[in-house]
């Protein structure tokens, strides 16, 4: 059975435990990282030397980094057209599970871990404030790629793109500042929400 190291409130081990549920994959989950078994124990960098969670164990495969491990999960579990073969339609999923992972992770520790849980260093006045911007135009980026009518990040029908996006909007959503209203971010995330694995792991109170 598939093994999940990581605790169940971190924002890249739930994309893995979402993944897990859609796909009807049977794991088991061992609770590592803050408030938990430190990762820089030295039977946990035996599995990742990265010393981040989550990782996953699958029979002899480990691996780490959350975009990487769903993406194996659903290229040996999934369906086409959760993650596509057509290279084209992969890239147009990657691109955006890239995209959620490179630009809003940026942005969301000044909004987040500053200005909400007001962790050092990411707490600086200016470091919240930029991280607060640049949220706000990368959810706007969002607002007008999902105005313009297909329900999911790919179109009509849940891919992985959705996945780190999902992660990101929740969060979204759980900031305390002046944010503008994006309708169809606000559409999207009702409509993941319909989505019984999303309101688990996901909508479930946690940021």
């Amino acid at each position: 059975m598939l093994r999940i190291l990581g605790r169940a409130n971190s924002f890249n081990v739930r994309k893995v435990l979402w993944i897990c549920d859609e796909l009807g994959i049977p794991f088991e989950r061992e609770d590592w990282g803050r408030g938990y078994t430190p990762t820089s124990d030295p039977v946990f960098l035996k599995i990742n030397p990265v010393g981040l969670i989550p990782a996953v164990i699958d029979g002899d495969v480990v691996l780490r980094e959350s975009n990487a491990i769903v993406r194996y999960l659903a290229s040996k579990h999934g369906p086409d057209e959760v993650y596509p073969r057509d290279l084209v339609k992969r890239a147009h999923v990657e691109q955006w599970m890239d995209w959620a992972n490179y630009e809003t992770s940026i942005s969301l520790r000044g909004a987040f871990l500053g200005g909400m849980l007001n962790e050092p260093p990411w707490n600086n006045p200016w470091f919240i404030e930029q991280g607060r911007v640049q949220i706000t135009k990368e959810v706007g980026q969002l607002e007008e790629h999902l105005a313009g009518g297909a329900p999911y990040m790919c179109g009509a029908t849940f891919t992985l793109a959705d996945v780190p996006i999902g992660l990101v909007v929740n969060r979204w959503f759980s900031l305390k500042f002046d944010k503008p209203h994006y309708a169809a971010v606000a559409a999207y995330y009702d409509r993941l929400s319909e989505r019984p694995p999303y309101l688990r792991h996901v909508r479930n109170g946690l940021p």
